[in-house]
């Protein structure tokens, strides 16, 4: 499904544009959010002039046809994809300072590099090279922090290091993380979900069925948590991403997704077996007025002689333990990786932009 400029009318040069990967409508005015985590207003005038309550019905009409969805007090939420834009729409009925659209661009790149991470201050070369080690190492992964501050984008990142003959399973009910575009050449399957017809619970359990290395799913929120750990549990790697604000939250916010206090109470170790690496990305404003995203924690979740255990590794950006437990140094070791702070794979891909 394609949008051209017919369907976005006046909103369609902030579509257009490479730098802006956010639009939102409030009703009454247009933010924008750039590749530069800034965000900003769009003239007040420009606004008032051409979003025009015709314009809002016309294209929420528009959007309407093309899903065969009605929209209304009944049915408030309008949702489409293309393979580069999601689009909402809530009806005013629901959101009461008018209806509000929501433009997010999806394209199948990823922004985050080796080097551009780096430069940007985004982490150190030490946690660049422990992370990758990491995930050579097939570990786990859940990248945590607040919406919009780049969990999906650190995801895509990772997951180019994963070998092309190991099977990447996604699973998403919004298609953001594109694998198999990011990663040409690479075994992936890609999963759609919908409340209604395919859940994420159904969509983890299938995938066990497909000989997956890996699975992916793009945001943990409610009960499917349980049958991705218990999938994870079996041997088959992941990475997902939650929204908390601190890594040592992580098992209790799975904890309270499960339906029962009986689930609860027996999977609390399970999450410490079955997750490996927590990352919390945080947003920051320079001196210069620019947010920029980075990596405030890393930490490692650890079950050993019968206790849970959260071992920070970076807080505030900086290290904070220098020397990793045994069992991790063990796991590193069985994968061949002598020194997790010193990535070959990462040391070459540099060597090459620098070349």
């Amino acid at each position: 499904m394609e949008l051209g400029k017919e369907y976005f009318g006046p909103l369609w040069k902030y579509v257009a544009s490479p730098d802006i990967t956010d639009i939102d409508y409030n009703g009454s005015e247009v933010w924008l959010t750039n590749i530069y985590n800034e965000r900003f207003q769009v003239s007040p005038s420009y606004v008032k002039e051409h979003i025009t309550p015709a314009f809002v019905e016309q294209f929420t009409q528009r959007i309407s046809n093309l899903v065969s969805r009605q929209f209304n007090k009944r049915f408030p939420e309008l949702e489409a994809e293309t393979p580069e834009l999601r689009v909402t729409i809530l009806h005013e009925s629901v959101a009461r300072t008018g209806r509000s659209i929501s433009i997010r661009k999806t394209p199948p790149i990823v922004r985050l590099t080796a080097t551009k991470a780096l430069e940007e201050n985004f982490c150190s070369r030490e946690v660049l090279s422990l992370l990758i080690n990491c995930v050579l190492t097939k570990m786990n992964l859940i990248f945590c922090g607040m919406p919009g501050v780049g969990k999906t984008e650190c995801a895509k990142f990772f997951s180019q290091y994963i070998p092309a003959n190991e099977r990447v399973i996604t699973i998403e009910d919004t298609m953001e993380l594109r694998y198999s575009r990011t990663n040409p050449g690479k075994d992936c399957i890609e999963m759609k979900v919908s409340e209604d017809t395919f859940t994420y619970s159904d969509a983890i359990k299938s995938s066990l069925r497909l000989n997956p290395k890996w699975i992916f799913v793009s945001e943990v929120r409610s009960r499917e948590v349980k049958y991705l750990l218990e999938s994870w549990s079996t041997g088959v790697r992941g990475m997902t991403t939650l929204h908390t604000d601190d890594v040592r939250n992580v098992p209790d916010r799975i904890l309270s997704m499960l339906e029962s206090r009986t689930d609860a109470d027996r999977m609390e170790n399970d999450i410490y077996q079955a997750l490996d690496v927590g990352i919390l990305i945080r947003k920051k404003k320079r001196e210069d007025g620019l947010v920029y995203r980075y990596i405030d924690q890393v930490c490692f979740y650890l079950r050993e002689g019968g206790e849970n255990q959260t071992v920070m590794m970076v807080q505030d950006g900086a290290y904070v333990l220098k020397k990793l437990p045994e069992q991790l140094s063990g796991r590193f070791k069985r994968a061949e990786i002598i020194n997790p702070f010193i990535c070959n794979v990462l040391e070459q891909e540099l060597a090459g932009k620098e070349g």
